[in-house]
């Protein structure tokens, strides 16, 4: 299942347009096609975005105490924002993330991912099972972010703990007792956050002096810790789990007559961490010849679209390089593409290069687990050893 809670919802036949009543209570219509989720992605005038940031599971009166105390808001910045100025917003951010900014820190993190596989190299080499989430990819992306953005000065656990809270709290089926723990852990980082959001240097700065208020950095601050390095270590995790079944596809990184590069592209659209996304009608419409009604929840089944026969010719085989592996929608697409593809992708081919070696004649002894989400995958360990 690619979500544990709605897995037998739309599986099997392919429905433009299924219904699902039972996730937490609310309905949505679910978009599976690939066409159809471009459409709605790139038409942010009739599909908005301002659902995407709304918790999965509404908060009860005590939580939303908690976020309040801590001062917690999330106005329209990135991925909510409809607004005329999300363009400026994107642009501040891209400018942080440029391809030239990203590409000179390939060298450094290479250096880093090298030093990594060559221990866990030695300690598989000894008999012993290695955590290739925890002791290879967990920390990567945080660590490349921060060399960009310039990141508020907190522990690498402290920051990795707030964003998988934040996509628990925010995506995730919760009881009362289990929101109020991510409330307060989420509202205390969030504190943090508004701190640096006043006086920090980087892309906080920048923010600032294009005369943007401390609750708007703080929202792009908190997006970019959270989609902005979150979600590539799982895609990293998920990659090389993936990995470990494809001994042809290694051989064939080995060789090289399969290129790191269409390995990645593969990789996102058979195993991409954010599964779905959200929007919301802003007029009556229609989906795939479904009647969609102004104030529908709509949700775009990005990694089934990815799997959409009419789009990539071997839609459930790791073949990388083939017709239409490079139209996934794991970025999404339109206005709100992801702003850190190129880092993403930057992250994951060095990650590829460097570690898959490490992969041969390994056993699985803990694959990825991945907990009941609306959007994101959230896989926590991965653990091999030699066989």
């Amino acid at each position: 299942m690619l979500f544990r809670g709605w897995g037998e919802s739309v599986d099997g036949a392919w429905p433009d347009v299924a219904t699902v009543v039972d996730h937490v209570g609310v309905r949505h219509l679910v978009v599976t096609r690939h066409a159809l989720v471009r459409r709605l992605l790139t038409d942010p005038v009739t599909f908005r975005p301002d659902n995407a940031l709304d918790a999965v599971t509404p908060m009860p009166v005590a939580a939303l105490r908690v976020l309040a105390g801590h001062r917690f808001r999330l106005p329209p910045t990135l991925a909510n924002n409809a607004t005329a100025s999300h363009p400026e917003l994107r642009g501040i951010v891209a400018g942080a993330l440029h391809p030239d900014r990203v590409a000179a820190q390939q060298p450094w993190l290479t250096d880093l991912v090298r030093r990594r596989v060559a221990r866990l190299a030695t300690a598989l080499d000894a008999g012993a099972p290695v955590d290739l989430y925890a002791d290879l990819a967990a920390d990567l992306p945080l660590l490349v972010l921060a060399r960009l953005v310039e990141l508020p000065d907190a522990p690498v656990t402290a920051v990795k703990d707030f964003a998988r809270a934040a996509l628990e709290l925010f995506w995730a089926p919760l009881d009362e007792p289990r929101q109020l723990a991510l409330a307060a852990e989420v509202g205390r980082f969030h504190t943090v956050l508004r701190a640096f959001a006043v006086d920090g240097g980087g892309l906080a700065a920048r923010l600032r002096a294009a005369g943007h208020s401390p609750d708007v950095v703080v929202g792009a601050l908190f997006f970019l810790l959270v989609a902005g390095q979150e979600t590539t270590s799982q895609f990293l995790t998920l990659l090389l789990h993936r990995l470990t079944a494809e001994p042809t596809v290694r051989a064939g990184l080995r060789t090289g007559a399969i290129e790191v590069a269409d390995v990645v592209e593969e990789g996102l659209r058979l195993e991409p961490p954010i599964v779905t996304w959200r929007r919301v009608a802003a007029v009556h419409t229609s989906l795939g010849g479904t009647a969609v009604p102004a104030g529908t929840s709509i949700v775009a089944w990005l990694a089934r679209a990815g799997r959409d026969p009419e789009v990539v010719a071997a839609p459930d085989g790791f073949v990388p390089g083939q017709r239409g592996s490079r139209r996934h929608l794991a970025f999404g697409a339109g206005p709100h593409r992801c702003v850190g593809a190129h880092l993403a992708r930057m992250e994951a081919a060095v990650v590829v290069a460097e570690a898959a070696p490490l992969l041969d004649g390994v056993t699985v002894v803990r694959p990825p687990w991945c907990p009941d989400n609306l959007t994101f995958r959230m896989p926590d360990a991965f653990v091999v050893r030699r066989a």
